[in-house]
């Protein structure tokens, strides 16, 4: 898709903004009606997100880098269910978030399926693999 990289900055952007305010706001005691927009947003961003990496094929659900942010998405669905417990919820999320943001592409791009590393058509750390192999 011609416009897919603008479209993935801005879900990116927005569940980055959005994620920002639910866990702050958590962290300062803010009212559920006041979060409860933000969670909502950072939910929506975040399937949208994940349509925008993984296209249309499949090979995105099965690498770690989409098994993690399948792992985050289901743990931010559970905050509404399990309020109590949204603080440590959250914090989990943003651990996820920066170890996968930041693991090599060998670890990113590892399909638990095929047992083996399988390179995207594109995106951040795939010319590292060209490096690695």
């Amino acid at each position: 898709m011609f416009f897919a990289r603008p479209w993935n900055i801005a879900f990116r952007t927005a569940h980055i903004i959005a994620m920002g305010i639910l866990l702050g706001g958590h962290a300062f005691g803010a009212t559920e009606a006041e979060l409860l927009p933000s969670l909502w947003l950072t939910i929506v961003s975040g399937v949208a997100l994940t349509i925008s990496e993984a296209g249309f094929r499949l090979l995105w659900f099965h690498q770690v880098r989409g098994l993690m942010t399948l792992t985050k998405l289901g743990l931010l669905c559970s905050v509404p269910l399990l309020w109590e417990y949204r603080m440590t919820i959250l914090l989990v999320i943003a651990a996820i978030a920066s170890v996968g943001s930041h693991m090599p592409a060998r670890f990113r791009y590892y399909s638990v399926i095929y047992r083996r590393v399988i390179r995207g058509s594109c995106g951040p750390g795939t010319s590292q693999l060209d490096e690695e192999e």
